[in-house]
């Protein structure tokens, strides 16, 4: 079913999550969102940062620290439990961050890793035992990285059942259509696959994005709509019909993320984002049919978290 411009209807008592109105790092506002969210709703793009461990030379973005206790605060705001922490560009293939994150939230939480593919399997295998589920080959921010790594990297995880997380402009995405319908994995776009409002329709790139949702090839990530934005804010409307091209291609693959700490921000690329904000603006993309599957059963599928009690049967579609 096509999403409407509806916001969803109050959940059931059984579905809601207790929130609290607070101040969270990172995030600009202090109110919750406007709509409850369902129980197991994930949040698909979370970055953690500790000066502990050194940026790669050449990072373009070095925030201050954004660390587990500061994110639990942002999910006491909104009532999100479920997260996926995404190893940034500032740390390379230095892995151990995400991953010491990823112990401290334990089952409610997933990774998506950063690596060059010459790790030997039992490396890979561990990571798989901490939660990792996929890879992410940044194209737009990351050092050292490059399209022809895609094939290499998508044929080392693929006996995992990884998918590949891809950052990429759409110039090289389009370029590269052929062969990332070929990769022997999943993949997802975050970020809007980097799209801007103006592409919708008219850049090939969206279609090709289209194309690989709706052959079952692909997921996307409403995360980021700030970057993608000329206006630098998620408010903008002209995301909205990019946002609702890829829930009516393709519903069930589509998740949400915050992309917090929101390390553009930090950097004064962009105002800080209000992510109880950011939560509405999905609630306004979906309507009442699609949010909870956006937040609770795609990113269920996706990651391999376990049905939340709460939830159970009422998968609408």
């Amino acid at each position: 079913m096509h999403p409407t411009a509806n916001p969803p209807a109050t959940l059931p008592a059984s579905a809601r999550v207790a929130v609290v109105a607070a101040s969270v790092p990172f995030s600009a506002g202090t109110q919750p969102p406007t709509m409850a969210l369902p129980a197991g709703a994930c949040d698909a793009h979370v970055h953690v940062y500790d000066a502990r461990y050194r940026a790669v030379p050449g990072a373009r973005l070095t925030p201050p620290d954004a660390s587990v206790a500061d994110y639990r605060r942002l999910q006491q705001r909104t009532g999100l439990r479920r997260c996926v922490l995404v190893t940034p560009s500032t740390y390379g293939t230095d892995n151990r961050p995400m991953l010491q994150a990823l112990q401290a939230l334990g089952d409610d939480a997933r990774g998506v890793a950063v690596i060059d593919g010459t790790e030997p399997d039992a490396e890979l295998e561990r990571l798989h035992a901490q939660g990792v589920r996929g890879v992410r080959l940044n194209l737009s921010l990351g050092v050292g990285t490059h399209a022809a790594m895609l094939m290499p990297i998508a044929q080392r995880i693929a006996p995992l059942g990884w998918h590949l997380q891809l950052l990429m402009p759409a110039d090289v995405l389009q370029a590269r259509a052929d062969m990332l319908s070929a990769l022997p994995v999943p993949l997802v776009f975050d970020h809007f696959a980097r799209l801007s409002p103006a592409d919708t329709g008219r850049h090939p790139a969206h279609a090709v994005v289209l194309q690989l949702l709706q052959a079952g090839q692909a997921w996307i990530k409403l995360s980021g709509g700030y970057l993608v934005s000329p206006t630098h804010s998620t408010d903008d409307p002209a995301l909205d019909t990019l946002a609702r091209s890829f829930l009516e291609a393709a519903p069930e693959r589509v998740v949400w993320g915050s992309d917090w700490p929101h390390a553009t921000a930090s950097a004064g690329l962009q105002p800080l984002p209000d992510d109880a904000r950011q939560l509405d603006r999905l609630a306004q993309w979906t309507g009442s049919e699609l949010f909870a599957r956006v937040l609770v059963h795609n990113p269920a599928a996706l990651y391999g978290f376990g049905p939340s009690i709460e939830s159970q049967g009422d998968h609408k579609t």
